[in-house]
């Protein structure tokens, strides 16, 4: 299908490198790159590690094109509307903005929780440039302790990173276990053990009750009674799909933009997402449509949207990835696989990662459904390996009990 104009709303990493295969493919229309950041894409994950310790500077967090993308960029200009009908955005001051092609790439924002005094400078979500650059700025202005809200990977990675710096941490999470909802309670709780021992103060199965603010300090009235007191408070507890442009679209998106197993959004088949946005079912482990938020999918889906987009729904092939990440705290790799999270109980794959160095696998009572390894790079390649050539509902190549027996 001849498109003269493919939009990419979301200038993060899904948009540039979906932006990036259009052009590969030999798209040679118009494309047009829409960011709410004043930014062209960047690392974001070396915001809460090398960029917050001063160890990259912001021109260093650059992502490079390996395309010539010959785009137009409109940078600092947030998607307010989408009329699939019409197949027109729209932008700041009410601006339409046609297409012929779309891809949704918009990622997710900082979750708020209600009753957090956002209005003082000390307290900051962190989720941008600028989130990471006003923490700066709060932590050289004091020297009290740094209160981290949240239980997940950031919060952990900023703790970690923190204490790296040899800044006092206290770590608040309702979750009475650290990344209970990927790790699973074995090894978050062994993740919980990691930052004690090197002196982060942990509260968990709490959450603040009462803020106090002061010249000299922010104070937190926890719910287990405790005061924590603290020079700077980073928010750090999720995210949420960033879809408040679809409001009236007509288009789902509930927890993120619903698609199809192609990336094809449904009820407008002239759009695709892709990224942390995209809310979609991966055949390659059932037809449940859910959203992933890592690094690598959004390298991944992009492209593949981008395939799906030029080849149109009826061609298109499904996107079934074996999603991977991985995150380091205190030099210690922790390395994940497929779906742990669909997993209802654990199988040691080889050494006790809860403890010290090896493999977990995730499981349910017919196949491997996840593996998660502690600083074992060369198993976990093994085990990554064998759940990309297990059963898939798209290829059916395999048996679904090809797994039964694993580990």
């Amino acid at each position: 299908m001849s498109r003269e104009r493919i939009v990419v709303a979301g200038a993060g990493l899904a948009g540039l490198r979906a932006a990036e295969r259009l052009r590969e493919l030999g798209f040679e229309g118009e494309l047009v790159m829409i960011g709410d950041e004043p930014h062209r894409p960047y690392q974001r994950p070396a915001l809460s590690k090398e960029f917050l310790l001063g160890q990259l500077t912001a021109r260093e967090l650059a992502l490079r094109s390996y395309e010539e993308l010959d785009a137009v960029w409109r940078l600092g200009a947030r998607v307010e509307g989408l009329d699939p009908r019409r197949r027109t955005l729209e932008l700041p001051g009410g601006e339409p903005m046609t297409y012929d092609g779309l891809v949704i790439a918009t990622g997710v924002q900082a979750r708020h929780l209600p009753g957090l005094p956002l209005h003082d400078p000390r307290v900051r979500a962190f989720r941008t440039l600028e989130d990471a650059l006003a923490l700066q700025r709060t932590l050289r202005a004091s020297d009290l302790p740094v209160l981290v809200l949240g239980g997940g990977f950031i919060a952990s990675e900023l703790a970690a990173s923190l204490r790296g710096a040899g800044r006092d941490v206290v770590l608040v999470s309702r979750s009475p276990v650290l990344m209970g909802q990927v790790f699973g309670d074995e090894l978050g709780t062994a993740v919980g053990r990691l930052h004690e021992s090197r002196g982060v103060q942990l509260e968990l199965g709490t959450q603040v009750s009462n803020w106090l603010l002061r010249d000299w300090g922010v104070g937190a009235h926890l719910s287990t009674g405790k005061l924590v007191v603290a020079g700077a408070v980073v928010i750090a507890n999720g995210s949420v799909p960033a879809t408040g442009f679809l409001r009236g679209s007509g288009l789902d998106a509930t927890d993120g933009v619903l698609a199809g197993p192609t990336c094809h959004v449904d009820g407008a088949e002239d759009v695709v997402v892709a990224g942390d946005v995209a809310r979609w079912p991966n055949l390659r482990f059932d037809e449940v449509p859910r959203r992933i938020e890592h690094w690598l999918n959004a390298v991944e889906m992009g492209r593949a949207a981008a395939d799906g987009l030029l080849a149109g729904p009826a061609a298109a092939v499904p996107y079934c990835p074996v999603p991977r990440f991985w995150s380091e705290l205190y030099g210690i790799r922790f390395q994940s696989a497929g779906m742990p999270g669909l997993g209802d109980h654990t199988i040691p794959l080889g050494g006790d990662p809860a403890r010290r160095r090896g493999v977990l696998g995730y499981r349910n009572d017919r196949r491997l459904l996840g593996v998660i390894g502690r600083d074992s790079p060369r198993k976990m390649v093994k085990w990554t390996s064998l759940l990309q050539r297990g059963p898939s509902l798209h290829t059916r190549r395999h048996p679904v009990s090809a797994f039964r027996d694993a580990g």
